[in-house]
């Protein structure tokens, strides 16, 4: 019997499909490789996840789990065929306690709908990946995604305290809970968050959330060069402000968005800076009122201050039409999210632009200043058409991954590693931790079903 009909024998027909519409849509995610499965099963809960997994366990057939497919590095591409699971049915949010101060939700939620929802109960939840309006919350744990609050606030890891997991062979795994601190046995939830699907399919999320705080203010200045802008960064920071988010963009970018959005909408200069305030409403107008002298002592093209949620919103609304500008373009972006200490800010930017000349790209960087997290987006002409340009690229990315790596950086800060990036994985990890992953791959998926063909 064909895999599509004895799945739909175990979950019945609503829940299985196997059209070549519904197959080509579950084949990859916004990088450019794709492989489609041979059936997609749309759980509906973790008693569909568990009997699914029982009977791949026992047949031996791989099983990948997706969300809203909005990753960048191919993490979701059924690359062994097999079963696509989507859990976008799974998006109950079960739960918003104010004075526990924790979500419960299911894996399928949308990001920005979670964070609209808890802001209606007067609480906080700080990860903001750029599309959270497409992408889950699951797919968030899966990547351990960031976004620009990550500088303040830190990563969906630091939210996460409790998971329900379902193993590979189809055992159910509670671990944490609603506490805020938990010292009980090893970190298991640290173990499942960014493990991009190939550990356990989680089912179930419990996320800490905080206090919303009343008020907000953002800065936007431009610069004539990269240095002014990173010089400011460094300025806020000696002078003791811890701002929610700090985010620099370089020539290209601001061109790239002058083209799409219009010259009255992006500020004159070759770089800008967006600086995010939050808090109470005494201590953001006495920083706003600071950090604005400091900006202003570097001489900008440019300032512009908003208060409030609605006017900051409409200086971030730029920020968040930078992806969208780049692709305007009609290059096909190729988005590496690495990260280097702060001190090589400028030296990332400037070593884009080596490669830019050396190898006839044009590169754009923007990204998040204050953590190092800089996006350095290679524009490729007939990338997805030409395996040779595709070659370029890949020489072009050895000698970024390399530099960064120098200077002590990493090659991923949010993406993850997925297909897009396991080329360099053996130079990004060391020969005992990728050992060490090997190991625990094989005690929890032993027969390497969950997204198999991946990095470890």
């Amino acid at each position: 019997m064909e895999l599509a009909s004895r799945l739909r024998e175990l979950l019945g027909d609503d829940d299985v499909a196997d059209d070549a519409e519904t197959l080509a849509a579950h084949s990859g995610d916004k990088w450019f490789a794709s492989h489609p499965p041979e059936v997609v099963v749309f759980a509906r809960s973790t008693a569909d996840v568990s009997k699914l997994l029982r009977f791949a366990s026992r047949e031996k057939v791989p099983v990948t789990a997706r969300g809203g497919g909005f990753g960048y590095v191919g993490g979701c591409v059924p690359a062994r065929g097999g079963i696509a699971i989507s859990l976008m049915r799974m998006n109950r949010i079960k739960e918003i306690n104010f004075i526990d101060a924790v979500a419960i939700v299911e894996p399928g939620v949308v990001t920005a709908e979670l964070k609209a929802a808890v802001r209606a109960h007067k609480l906080y939840y700080p990860p903001d990946p750029a599309s959270m309006k497409d992408c889950t919350i699951g797919g968030n744990v899966a990547t351990n995604a960031g976004g620009p609050r990550c500088l303040k606030y830190g990563v969906t890891r630091n939210y996460v305290i409790g998971l329900e997991v379902v193993l590979a062979n189809g055992d159910v795994l509670r671990t944490g809970g609603r506490v805020h601190k938990n010292k009980t046995g090893f970190d298991l939830i640290g173990l499942f968050v960014g493990s991009e699907g190939m550990l356990g399919i989680v089912t179930e999320i419990t996320l800490r959330l905080l206090p919303l705080p009343p008020a907000r203010a953002t800065l936007s200045a431009a610069f004539a060069t990269a240095m002014q802008a990173a010089e400011a960064v460094q300025a806020i920071f000696a002078a003791g402000f811890l701002p929610a988010a700090l985010e620099i963009a370089d020539h290209f970018t601001l061109e790239a968005a002058r083209r799409d959005l219009g010259e009255k909408i992006v500020p004159e200069g070759n770089a800008h800076l967006l600086v995010d305030l939050d808090g109470q409403q005494e201590s953001v107008r006495s920083e706003s009122a600071a950090i604005r002298e400091l900006i202003e002592k570097r001489k900008p093209n440019a300032l512009q201050i908003a208060s409030g949620e609605a006017d900051c919103e409409k200086l971030w609304a730029l920020r968040r039409q930078f992806s969208n500008s780049l692709r305007a373009t009609g290059l096909t972006k190729l988005n590496e999210d690495v990260v280097v200490p702060r001190s090589h800010l400028v030296d990332l930017m400037e070593f884009a632009e080596k490669l830019q000349a050396k190898h006839g790209f044009p590169i754009a960087c923007f990204g998040h200043a204050g953590d190092g997290n800089i996006h350095v987006n290679i524009m490729a002409d007939r990338y997805n058409r030409e395996a040779a340009v595709r070659e370029k690229v890949e020489l072009a990315l050895d000698e970024l991954f390399a530099q960064v790596l120098a200077w002590g950086g990493v090659i991923t800060g949010e993406h993850g590693i997925g297909l897009a990036k396991k080329r360099w994985w053996p130079e990004a990890a060391s020969e005992v931790a990728r050992d060490l992953h090997r190991r625990l791959k094989q005690a929890l998926d032993p027969d390497d079903i969950l997204n198999p063909e991946k990095f470890v």
